[in-house]
Parts: C-alpha cells; sequence; structure tokens
C-alpha cells in the first residue's frame, strides 16, 4: 500500500515560467498536490532555453529539472475561450500561481479580484521580480540583477576586485521556497478559517531577507562589508575561513580556535593571534599563514589531520565528486526515475524527510499539452467541445503514444532516430504554420513557434513574463 502523500487531493494552477515560479510548484507536486502546468500551445519559454546548452532527445534538462510530478495543459491565454479554460480550472482549484509582470494577469483575466470572485478559497500567489508596485515594478527582475540590487555580491571577492555573484540562481531558489512556504501557511490558514487570499512574493525581498544576519551586523552592529586583499570567504567571519589550494587540490577552512589550528599545522606563528580582536583585524596575515602551510600536504593528509582534532574543514567538490560522496550516497540525495521520452533520469531528490508522508515523483516533467485533453474531459467539456478547441488553436496537445510507436527502431539506434524524429515533428508543425493547418495534436512534443491562430490583441508577451529569465 503506497503511502499517503500530505498535499494529496490539493489542486494547484501553475502559470509561471523559468527558475523561482516552477521549483515552487514542483516541490507541491512532490508533496503530492495535482499540479496543472498551463503554459502557452506553443511551450513554455524554459523549453527553449536549455541552462548549459544541456538538451535532451525532446525536453531539455533544464526543464525536466523544474516540472516533475506536473501535467500539462497548453492554451491560448490571449483567447477569450482559452481564457474560459483557465478560469473553469481555477474555479474548483486550490491554488493559484503566476509570475507575470504587473498589469498582464489583467490582461488575461487571472487577476486576483477576478478569481477570488470565481473562489473565495482561493490561494492566489503572484511572485515578481520587485514587488507589484514601486519604481522597480516594471523592470526585469532575473537573478544576477537581483543579487547585485541586494547587496549580496559585496559579501565576498576581494578589496578592490569586481563584486562576486552566487554560482547558482540562488535569488530564483530563495524565491521558490518562499513561494512553497507561502503556499504551505495560507493553506492551514484556510483550513482554520475557510478564508483564501493573496499571497505575494517578489525576488528582491527573499534574496533580502536571506541574508538576515549579514544585514543585520550593518544596520545594528554597524559593520559594514569591508573586504580583505586574500580571497576571504566571508566579510564578517574571521579568519582563516575559506578555500586554500593544497599540494593536489583544495580544501576548506572554517574559523578554526587558532591556537588549535596552529598546533594541528604546525605554524606558531598563529597563535599569536588573538581570535576576536586579530581574526577580524588581520584577516589578511591569518590568511596568507594559512594558505602557505596548506600547500604543503594534499587535501585527504589534512583532512585526516584536522577532523580527529574537531577543526572544520572539508573537501571541494565539483558536480561529479559530489554525486560520489559517501555521504550524499548514504542520504539518497539524488534520485532516479524512468521519463517516458527521456529515459532513465538522474536528479536531486527530496531535501525534507518526512516519516509517514514521504515526497515521491509520480510522473516526469510533461510534454506541451501532453495531458490538455484529460484535464478538459476533467472540467466536464466533451469530445467534441475538445475537438473543436483543438481545431481553432485554442489547446494543443501532444499524442505520446504516436510519439512511442514512431519512434520504434533498431537496437543501438535509438538516440539518433528520436533526434530525426523530433526535427521531423518541428519541420512539421512549421508546415501547419505556413499553411494554416486546423490542427494542434502532435506525435511528440515540441512547438518552436506559437502558430495556434489565436487572438493576439493583449500584449505581444502576455505569456512570457520575462522577470526571471536566466
Amino acid at each position: 500500500m503506497s503511502a499517503k502523500k500530505i498535499l494529496a487531493g490539493y489542486k494547484i494552477v501553475d502559470c509561471t515560467v523559468a527558475m523561482a515560479g516552477p521549483f515552487a510548484t514542483q516541490r507541491l507536486g512532490d508533496l503530492g498536490a495535482d499540479v496543472v502546468k498551463v503554459e502557452p500551445v506553443s511551450g513554455e519559454w524554459q523549453r527553449f532555453a536549455a541552462a548549459g546548452g544541456a538538451g535532451r532527445t525532446t525536453i531539455n534538462a533544464s526543464f525536466l529539472s523544474l516540472n516533475r510530478n506536473k501535467r500539462s495543459l497548453a492554451v491560448n491565454m490571449k483567447s477569450q475561450s482559452g481564457r474560459k479554460i483557465v478560469q473553469d480550472l481555477v474555479a474548483g482549484a486550490d491554488v493559484f500561481v503566476q509570475n507575470y509582470r504587473p498589469g498582464v494577469a489583467g490582461r488575461l483575466g487571472v487577476d486576483y479580484p477576478t478569481l477570488s470572485k470565481l473562489n473565495p478559497r482561493l490561494i492566489y500567489v503572484s511572485i515578481s521580480g520587485y514587488g507589484s508596485s514601486g519604481p522597480y515594478a516594471s523592470l526585469a527582475g532575473q537573478d544576477l540583477l537581483v543579487q547585485g540590487l541586494s547587496g549580496a555580491m559585496y559579501s565576498t571577492g576581494r578589496a578592490g576586485g569586481a563584486p562576486v555573484a552566487c554560482g547558482i540562481f540562488v535569488a530564483d531558489a530563495t524565491t521558490a521556497y518562499c513561494a512553497f512556504e507561502g503556499v504551505l501557511a495560507a493553506l492551514l490558514h484556510r483550513e482554520r478559517t475557510g478564508e483564501g487570499q493573496l499571497v505575494e512574493v517578489n525576488m528582491l525581498d527573499a534574496m533580502i531577507s536571506l541574508q538576515m544576519q549579514e544585514i543585520s551586523v550593518t544596520t545594528i552592529g554597524g559593520r559594514g562589508q569591508i573586504r580583505t586583499e586574500e580571497n576571504h570567504a566571508h566579510v564578517h567571519i574571521r579568519a582563516p575561513y575559506g578555500v586554500f589550494r593544497t599540494l593536489d587540490d583544495f580544501i576548506i577552512i572554517s574559523m578554526p580556535p587558532l591556537a588549535k589550528f596552529a598546533e594541528a599545522i604546525e605554524e606558531p606563528e598563529l597563535a599569536k593571534f588573538e581570535e576576536e580582536r586579530d581574526g577580524f583585524s588581520q584577516r589578511d596575515q591569518i590568511h596568507r599563514l594559512t594558505s602557505a602551510r596548506m600547500a604543503t600536504k594534499t587535501s585527504a593528509e589534512w583532512l585526516e589531520i584536522l577532523r580527529p582534532r574537531d577543526i572544520w574543514c572539508g573537501p571541494v567538490h565539483d558536480f561529479n565528486a559530489m554525486l560520489d560522496d559517501p555521504q550524499v550516497i548514504h542520504n539518497a540525495s539524488m534520485v532516479e526515475y524512468d521519463h517516458h521520452t527521456e529515459g532513465r533520469l538522474r536528479t536531486p531528490g527530496f531535501p525534507i524527510r518526512f516519516e509517514k508522508t514521504p515526497a515521491s515523483i509520480k510522473m516526469g516533467a510533461p510534454l506541451v499539452g501532453e495531458h490538455s485533453r484529460e484535464i478538459l474531459a476533467d472540467l466536464g467539456y466533451l469530445p467534441g467541445q475538445i475537438n473543436e478547441l483543438l481545431a481553432s488553436g485554442t489547446i494543443a496537445e501532444t499524442l505520446v503514444q504516436q510519439q512511442q510507436d514512431e519512434s520504434k527502431t533498431a537496437p543501438g539506434q535509438r538516440a539518433m532516430d528520436d533526434d530525426e524524429q523530433s526535427e521531423k515533428i518541428k519541420y512539421k508543425n512549421y508546415l501547419k504554420g505556413i499553411i494554416g493547418e486546423k490542427t494542434n495534436s502532435v506525435g511528440i512534443g515540441v512547438f518552436p513557434h506559437d502558430h495556434s491562430g489565436g487572438s493576439d490583441k493583449i500584449d505581444n508577451n502576455a505569456d512570457i513574463p520575462d522577470h526571471e529569465e536566466e
């Protein structure tokens, strides 16, 4: 008997793109919610913009990583019939999530005042770059831009050097977790009161909140972000604190007791410094002394010396080394599952462990409109009505079974033939756009352009909120 999921029975309408929104709704899906990804008939923007150029046969790695446990409804929201479909969907939903720029939701008929009238119990989550109002409300709020605006880049790097960006999409990820947290809190409030509500999350505030301690050191303690000549890892932490080159690699040393550390690495000069005073004022000198000693042994040798003495230290992994780390393997931090077009996939799993209601992957990321027909049938649309919506270009679908049948090839030829099949379908869709063929049903998945014939009078970019594109 399968374990019951915490959010089983809750319905989420996901009108988000890029990372922050999709990552938040994926977390809800991991906990068992029924997440319907509403995307344009041509497919969400992230389908065509793979981070690192990491493509797959049909769906790229970026989209796969952020859209598991979701069903796809491909619909032209710029048309009246398309907007009605989404409103019908919201009428029976628990949560609606969007990351449009301010004003776009209203033009598409999915703003909070409209949807809350249809469904007073609805939790409506609006994710933006800087907030729904103010001098920056209409600006693009991409991750790197928000890192810079939030002050975070001046907490690392060398004095006189350029500010240093975080090497992950930290603003997007933090915003995603804030939205995820906001949904759960709002659902708890609704369980107690029956009330739905508007939940607003923006990337700038999320990044500022993430720096609770660092910013408070400035606002309460009066200490600014004073960087050093050496590459110290944090402006508010005493030395040694950073990454040091060893004889064969690198090692991390994290603010050890200086007397103990001096003895362990056989550097008596370090014992002369007073930790809480000199650890800040003499950071460069302490860093240089540490650096010179670390370069005399291998990383493994230093770990064997320092760890038994309870001196905080550790290796510096790239992703491949991390995947082979014994603690990562023990934790089952990565999960593997079979995707219906991409084969066996390995991705990060679930950071929160529940004893009685574990998270799981029930489906991989969907193809464009893979579940359009199924979702409309759930809403009470008859087969004839669904076919009319397909013919008019209001919705689109991908027929997975047809793709599977057409992709049968000789052993050893699958990867090549899948690529050829994908290109064949893309070309077929391109021709449909030129000759105006009235169908949006295809056997495999991506529409390179929107040739749906739907109205474009609302906003040429209304369904592509670019405030967080990577």
